[in-house]
């Protein structure tokens, strides 16, 4: 595999599995074969353009099977993937595209209208091309995707693509409150697609059920599938029941959730109306979650559940907890199984170091360092944070854990103050930026407490300026006006004095105490 690229496993699955079904979309289906054709046609139409190896194309797209024609193509002319979260804010987008240069943007029809107004602020981005099943919803001087595809030949591309090219740019949020660009390299991103299929039991002729952002984890999924010639299910979003109306009408075998999902699928009254005994495979992870709720869900579905572990800068799988691992006799042993992120995979080292860079002993808390065959190439354009983050050939992923004698990892917190909420990384300097900005806001501090649905939400902690006020609402509707929904605080509470530690910085440990007390974990 030493060469291998992400288009030469896409293109083995194509011509492997040519005439089995692909793609399914609400009442679409794609062969194996259709799903190429439409690649190289779309490849073609980007080459006509002018794109050029190594050129960025920015995606705002919600899951489609456009996404998965793109991603092919780009792979196979090597240009440059650079995804972006819908959920974030048009500030964000506007960043991540003018910093990564990107030339092309590739969006969503029902996305038109902020894409209109973030144009005038794109410094890079020449040609705008809509997913769209009317072209006539199309803006005028933008180009239809579906069009492009139609008018050009799917005949092979002759581009030389090698693994040390870059596959994409993949924005992870910073305390600094911009966010970074995680350079993966196709060698990177097929080690994590060898890995994942190694570790996480996915079988053959999988109907995997896609709900989670293609830009995010869902993506990641993909070639692992289509590698065992699986069908990959593409849902636009989550809601319980539309998830067990699929799975009892496509007989889903596997799907990825969240904590949050899983959370929502046990609190469901009617779940017991719907035949989900076609599932085999579950995979949970990019968050905590509470153990008694995994115990809950292995009750109810069976020992059916991977976890998995990793990070943006090495992709998803440094760690994986496997179903035959989620089987344990003994109540006590399987509380602390349940509570761990699993053990290191096949081709990863990790080390828990102290400050001083030490490898704690056994069972004692340091920082996961990680060395792996699908780490990133560094952050764009940022030498300092990359020689930072990976240090002798070691990713230092700022997360406290200890492991036990049997090598299973437990994560307890964090180094750094961000917070995973639905899956979701939130960074507190972004919103606690924001809030400073109103006008009754003399001091905040934001953090993660525990919540039952989203495994943590986001609170702010706010001391007034004298004579000012505002409500709760008012603040929260003030971080949504300006960085989305996903950055607004769940809840607001006022105090008198936050406390700050002896060199005058918020002392978050002491902050988030209270609401974490009694806790193993303090994510």
């Amino acid at each position: 595999m030493n060469n291998t690229t992400v288009g030469d496993l896409f293109d083995s699955c194509s011509s492997s599995y040519g005439s089995h079904t692909a793609i399914k979309y609400n009442e679409l289906s794609y062969t194996y074969r259709q799903m190429g054709e439409n690649a190289y046609r779309l490849a073609n139409a980007f080459l006509e353009l002018g794109l050029q190896k190594g050129q960025r194309v920015a995606f705002l797209m919600s899951n489609c099977p456009e996404y998965i024609f793109t991603e092919y193509a780009l792979a196979k002319i090597g240009a440059v993937r650079v995804p972006l979260a819908v959920l974030l804010s048009s500030d964000d987008h506007i960043y991540m595209m003018n910093h990564s240069e990107a030339v092309v943007l590739v969006y969503h029809e029902k996305l038109t209208e902020r894409v209109l107004a973030m144009i005038p602020r794109l410094e890079t981005v020449k040609y705008f091309i809509c997913v769209s099943s009317d072209p006539a919803k199309v803006p005028a001087g933008h180009l239809h995707l579906q069009s492009m595809m139609a008018s050009h030949t799917s005949q092979p591309t002759h581009v030389e693509v090698t693994s040390d090219d870059l596959c994409g740019i993949y924005y992870t949020g910073g305390t600094t409150g911009r966010p970074k660009g995680v350079m993966l390299s196709h060698r990177a991103w097929v080690n994590a697609v060898i890995l994942e299929m190694l570790e996480l039991s996915l079988g053959r002729d999988e109907t995997f059920a896609y709900m989670t952002p293609m830009t995010h984890a869902g993506g990641v999924l993909l070639l692992p599938v289509l590698m065992r010639r699986g069908i990959c299910l593409i849902m636009e979003s989550f809601s319980p029941i539309h998830f067990l109306e699929q799975v009892e009408k496509e007989k889903v075998t596997a799907a990825m959730l969240v904590p949050t999902m899983i959370y929502s699928l046990l609190d469901f009254p009617d779940w017991a109306k719907y035949d989900t005994s076609s599932l085999r495979d579950i995979l949970y992870g990019a968050a905590p979650i509470a153990p008694e709720r995994l115990k809950q869900a292995i009750t109810r579905y069976g020992p059916i559940f991977s976890q998995y572990y990793g990070q943006t800068e090495s992709p998803m799988i440094l760690t994986a907890l496997q179903k035959e691992e989620h089987v344990i006799d003994n109540p006590e042993r399987e509380r602390q199984i349940f509570s761990s992120c699993g053990r290191a995979t096949i081709t990863t080292q990790i080390k828990l170091i102290d400050e001083n860079g030490k490898e704690v002993s056994g069972g004692e808390v340091g920082e996961i360092v990680a060395r792996s065959t699908f780490m990133m190439d560094g952050y764009y354009k940022d030498p300092e944070k990359t020689a930072a983050t990976i240090q002798d050939g070691w990713l230092h992923t700022g997360d406290m854990a200890r492991r036990d004698e049997d090598g299973f990892i437990y994560i307890v917190d964090r180094a750094k103050d961000m917070i995973i909420s639905g899956g979701y990384n939130i960074f507190p300097r972004e919103v606690e930026d924001v809030l400073f900005e109103h006008e009754a806001v003399k001091q905040v501090a934001v953090i993660g407490v525990p919540d039952d649905k989203w495994g943590e939400a986001t609170k702010a902690i706010v001391v007034l300026n004298p004579g000012k006020s505002v409500t709760e609402a008012e603040l929260i509707q003030f971080v949504k006006s300006r960085k989305g929904s996903l950055l607004a605080p769940k809840s607001v509470e006022f105090w008198e004095a936050i406390p700050l530690t002896n060199l005058g910085k918020l002392d978050k440990k002491k902050i988030r105490e209270p609401y974490w007390r009694g806790r193993d974990r303090q994510i």
